[in-house]
């Protein structure tokens, strides 16, 4: 949003138009089918898979969990708070809500299961509104989500904050971009300028919210043009402010981050245990970390 709104984009000679989606796997479909050019999003099964069949390629890095900085969060349903879940150690045997098998929600569950020693009963609903629902009622136990979802509504007692994803994944690279592996192979140039426009908004992002360097409330009136625009600007920004998070600079990709995802992927057979992690990115775009 930032990147289009303050011109980075046209200045690459990009005409950008945005498509919205409501899950990780459509959005790896639509890149692989042609249908969208670049995406933001969580490494899916989809993706993964849809790379190994040699039609998609992640090229950069985006949201990440940061040291100091608030991430995402793990909550407990208030019937299940009120039963004991007062901590993430003690879902064990609890009912956890993903979107599917494979998305990111599925993967943070899993790694602090390990990290406890404790099992989660994973619970797909496809979409983020329906987990929410079913937090609210009690249906699930537990979920992980980020702090602008999950601060407003523990505040307004919908449910209970009890850990913290990066005291399970630390520098776990929530985010990536990513495009066509035709696009990564044959459009270089519109690659690259694609990155360009991306980075500078990514870190006039950054200079804003997070250090403190430039003028955060423009930066709110900016985002506000595209989040939670059903509200006035004055009830939209808490939530934009607590949503902030690192994304990174110049788009580098946390290669670490990203094998350990495959790895996991491998491990829960939801993709195949031959794909190797230079099947899924192409590291010539942007600086690594990690490796």
């Amino acid at each position: 949003f930032v990147a289009f709104e303050r011109g980075y984009f046209a200045d690459e000679g990009l005409d950008v138009e945005f498509k919205f989606f409501q899950a990780a796997q459509p959005m790896a479909v639509a890149i692989a089918s042609g249908d969208a050019d670049y995406a933001v999003t969580a490494i899916s099964g989809g993706l993964i898979s849809l790379a190994e069949k040699g039609a998609t390629k992640v090229i950069g890095g985006a949201l990440s969990e940061e040291p100091g900085i608030e991430g995402q969060l793990i909550l407990a349903s208030n019937a299940a708070h009120e039963a004991g879940l007062t901590s993430a150690s003690k879902l064990d045997g609890k009912s956890f809500g993903i979107t599917q098998a494979g998305s990111s929600f599925h993967y943070m569950g899993s790694k602090m299961g390990a990290a406890e020693g404790i099992d989660l009963s994973f619970t797909p609903l496809q979409k983020v509104g329906a987990i929410i629902g079913a937090m609210k009622s009690g249906q699930v136990d537990g979920w992980s989500i980020v702090p602008h979802i999950a601060k407003p509504l523990a505040k307004a007692g919908a449910w209970h904050i009890v850990g913290n994803v990066s005291d399970y994944i630390p520098d776990y690279q929530v985010t990536t971009v990513f495009t066509s592996a035709k696009n990564a192979a044959d459009e270089r140039g519109q690659t690259e300028s694609f990155l360009n426009g991306f980075s500078r908004g990514a870190d006039d992002y950054a200079t804003a919210m997070i250090d403190g360097t430039a003028d955060k409330e423009a930066m709110v009136d900016l985002i506000h043009k595209y989040v939670y625009t059903d509200r006035p600007r004055e009830k939209a920004a808490p939530s934009i402010i607590n949503g902030t998070m690192r994304l990174n600079t110049g788009a580098a990709l946390n290669v670490a981050s990203l094998q350990d995802q495959l790895s996991w992927f491998q491990s829960e057979g939801l993709v195949d245990a031959d794909i190797t992690l230079d099947q899924l990115i192409d590291t010539s775009y942007v600086k690594t970390m990690g490796a």
